[in-house]
């Protein structure tokens, strides 16, 4: 039988992924994206570290598969202003559970929690006098307020 995480992706269809990508399907590889599909927002660097320290995998072995992940795709990384990458899992690869590409994520100005929003809550549009990116959907959208529990 297969062994499937709860969002229904199983570790097979990591390691293909993986594989499909060119690269070599490692531990610590399978380790970060079940960390990543596991999160309901993007996960920072230290934040995946103190998840996975218990199992022994040291900050850089960690960085390094985080890198080579986003190099081949199947992670895409955001900065929300703070100059800390967060990292989530692409869409169609592996899981579309909350990594669609190029969604717009909600950022707390108090607390600074990072909320993934579905594509749809944000409506952009190119116009007369705007960037021609805002009509191909290559940008990355911030919402920025405050989040229930802060306001």
């Amino acid at each position: 039988m297969t062994a499937r995480r709860r969002d229904g992706v199983s570790v097979e269809a990591m390691r293909a992924r993986i594989r499909e990508a060119g690269l070599r399907v490692t531990a610590p590889r399978v380790a970060v994206l079940r960390q990543l599909l596991a999160a309901s927002s993007p996960v920072t660097h230290a934040a995946l570290s103190e998840a996975l320290a218990p199992a022994g995998w040291d900050r850089a072995t960690l960085y390094r598969n985080l890198i080579d992940l986003t190099d081949a795709e199947i992670l895409q990384r955001s900065d929300v202003g703070d100059h800390v990458w967060r990292f989530e899992v692409r869409a169609g690869n592996a899981s579309g559970a909350h990594a669609e590409a190029q969604h717009p994520h909600f950022v707390c100005g108090d607390c600074g929690d990072v909320v993934c929003l579905p594509i749809e809550a944000v409506h952009v549009s190119g116009g007369r006098g705007l960037p021609k990116s805002l009509g191909t959907g290559v940008v990355e959208i911030q919402v920025k307020g405050l989040c229930d529990r802060c306001a």
